[in-house]
């Protein structure tokens, strides 16, 4: 007999469970509940039946035509479709901004009744511990679990927060509440991810992707490691590659990319691998949820989009449950599957008039019938320690001899650096240079500096160039006029004095500096901004929140939203956090930054997990190599000059 329980293995029916089963089917006996008379999903052979749906205690009985067995309760279903609750195939609840208790108040009477989460935002400020708090709550929201692949992502190129022992994380993969180990770095080839990727295997729990868009080679090394899906596909031929590698498609809508538009943008290219598809948020905060929906909103938009209804539904539901191996316990309206299910007046609409988990109505007309009474433990609190001596001159780029008086061409902030563009699926060109704002006066232009930069496109994706600045006081300045800001990723676990700076385009900032306490993977402190003071002012307001986001200008604190809980989510009701974070977006924009959910991509900007660049506390890395790189060029003679 093996050590490893299978996946839900608490949550199946028990032997008595299952005899009274039994008995309700066979007529013996009342069911509890009755839904009467509705349109049923009948997803496995995609059917729409009018039927009854017969309930005992937390499971279905039967499913019959109508009338023909008796139950204590009923609900009235004539005239509604009856679907399974929706499936979220990969997401970081701490993204959300929201505890796990706070989400299910606010998805789940949208339809979502079942997440599969990745905790490695708690688990980096907290270790294991993390990893319990963020997937566990009291509330009807069924949770399993994505274990976290590695803790700290990358830990030869940051200082990270908490560790998790390659130890802890194959023992997590036997859990019943285990059914994939999490997302990966793709350009990660250790021993260590082999081990975890056999284990994985061996215990049947799937194996989460993470492409970042790669092709050829580097994706076919890691479909090799045993990939199972992949949440980064955006349009149909990166569909039809992944297809063709046995990698699932996972159609993620986040608040950074939402991808189902440009992959069903024409249905009938990917259509054969239909049963393939699930859907997913990934990192989609509480404006986004709240807003567009969640999973609803993926089932609305491939309808929108040209899809069948009862596929997008499979996609959301049946195809989840199966590809995860829990289609035995949800994903379909069948017997001795959880009574996870809705009532919708609208196929197409995708707004439920009613929720049931487990039996029980949990949401009515888009409000949770249920109350959030999950406590965290204080150890969530006062996560943010920060060196007492960071302050102006911590933010400082000095540039010694990597200086040069400005060619008659200027630089080109267009060009791509080792032709990483190329491999990341060549993003959109960048705009032309543009001197720096106040480089001296004409024929006595101050010197700048040559630096290595991130572009932002396509959410959190990033595009390596390279710009002149000007040096101010032996410092490289940031050039708001060329949208060119200065970046800050801060330790903010150890309270050491370890930071590290960059150059990034994109987020459009004119003055003053926004800042957050969520950088992923490691959730240290990040901070963008037009100078020096800012920076270091941005970063003592997080630190005076206890961590979350801030925007901040002219020595004036516009905005902020707490995010206590580790310092990456709120300890309020949904609602104050969703009006918080439009509080904070809308002081940013005030600034001049237009880009969507900025705190969330400012999240994203480091990652090394994404092409081409990523910044950790340690420095600029070059996320192909997984090496560091200095900043600063040191010229633009011939034998240095990066085409």
């Amino acid at each position: 007999m093996s050590d490893v329980d299978f996946i839900g293995a608490h949550l199946v029916p028990t032997p008595k469970q299952l005899l009274r089963l039994q008995r309700v089917a066979a007529g013996t006996e009342p069911a509890d509940l009755a839904i009467r008379d509705g349109t049923v999903l009948a997803l496995h052979g995609r059917e729409l039946l009018r039927r009854d749906v017969l309930i005992c205690g937390p499971h279905i009985a039967a499913v019959t035509p109508p009338g023909r067995l008796a139950a204590a309760d009923e609900i009235d279903a004539t005239g509604c479709w009856v679907s399974p609750g929706f499936i979220d195939t990969h997401l970081h609840i701490e993204y959300t901004l929201l505890t796990p208790g706070e989400l299910a108040r606010l998805v789940v009477p949208r339809g979502t009744t079942t997440v599969l989460a990745d905790p490695n935002c708690l688990a980096n400020v907290l270790g294991p511990e993390g990893m319990d708090i963020a997937g566990t709550t009291g509330t009807p929201l069924r949770i399993f679990r994505q274990v976290s692949h590695k803790v700290p992502r990358t830990p030869e190129l940051e200082l990270g927060g908490r560790a998790v022992s390659e130890a802890e994380i194959l023992a997590r993969l036997s859990d019943p509440l285990a059914v994939t180990l999490g997302e990966s770095n793709p350009f990660d080839l250790e021993e260590s991810a082999a081990r975890k990727s056999h284990r994985a295997l061996a215990a049947g729990r799937r194996i989460t992707g993470h492409t970042a868009r790669i092709a050829d080679e580097p994706l076919w090394a890691y479909a090799a490691a045993g990939i199972f899906d992949d949440h980064n596909a955006f349009d149909p031929d990166e569909v039809i590659e992944r297809l063709r590698l046995g990698i699932g498609i996972t159609v993620m809508s986040g608040s950074m990319n939402d991808n189902v538009r440009p992959l069903f943008a024409d249905p009938g290219r990917v259509a054969g691998g239909f049963d393939q598809f699930t859907f997913c948020a990934d990192d989609r905060h509480v404006g986004d949820l709240a807003g567009e929906g969640h999973i609803d909103h993926h089932v609305r938009t491939a309808i929108d989009c040209g899809v069948e209804p009862i596929e997008a539904y499979r996609m959301a539901t049946l195809n989840a449950a199966r590809s995860y191996r829990l289609d035995h316990l949800i994903g379909s309206i069948t017997p001795t599957r959880l009574a996870d299910l809705m009532l919708l007046e609208n196929l197409t609409d995708v707004r439920p008039r009613l929720v049931l988990v487990g039996g029980e109505v949990a949401g009515r007309d888009n409000t949770a019938t249920f109350g959030n009474d999950d406590a965290l433990p204080a150890s969530c609190r006062g996560t943010i320690r920060l060196h007492p001596d960071i302050g102006p001159e911590s933010f400082r780029v000095n540039v010694n001899d990597a200086v040069f008086e400005p060619s008659p061409e200027g630089g080109d902030a267009g060009g791509a650096a080792d032709g990483h563009s190329e491999a990341a699926r060549v993003p959109p060109a960048a705009s032309p240079w543009q001197p720096p704002t106040g480089a001296g006066t004409e024929g006595a232009r101050d010197p700048v500096a040559v630096v290595r930069a991130m572009e932002m496109y396509d959410g959190y994706f990033k595009r390596a160039f390279e710009a002149e600045l000007a040096i101010v006081g032996g410092s490289v300045a940031a050039d708001p006029a060329a949208d060119v800001a200065k970046i800050a990723v801060v330790d903010r676990h150890h309270a050491s004095h370890t930071l590290a700076m960059g150059f990034v385009r994109g987020f459009g900032l004119r003055a003053g500096a926004i800042g957050i306490t969520s950088n992923c993977e490691n959730q240290n402190l990040v901070v963008l901004g037009t100078s020096d003071g800012e920076l270091a002012h941005a970063t003592r307001s997080l630190e005076a929140i206890g961590g979350g986001y801030v925007v901040v200008a002219g020595g004036e604190v516009l905005a902020s939203l707490p995010l206590p809980y580790g310092g990456c989510m709120s300890d309020r009701p949904w609602e104050e956090v969703h009006r918080g974070l439009e509080e904070v977006t809308a002081a940013a924009r005030s600034l001049g930054c237009e880009v969507a959910s900025p705190f969330m991509i400012l999240s994203f900007v480091g990652l090394a997990g994404v092409p081409d660049y990523g910044l950790t506390e340690k420095g600029l890395i070059d996320t192909f190599t997984q090496t560091f790189l200095p900043v600063v060029v040191c010229c633009r003679c011939p034998v240095h000059v990066v085409l």
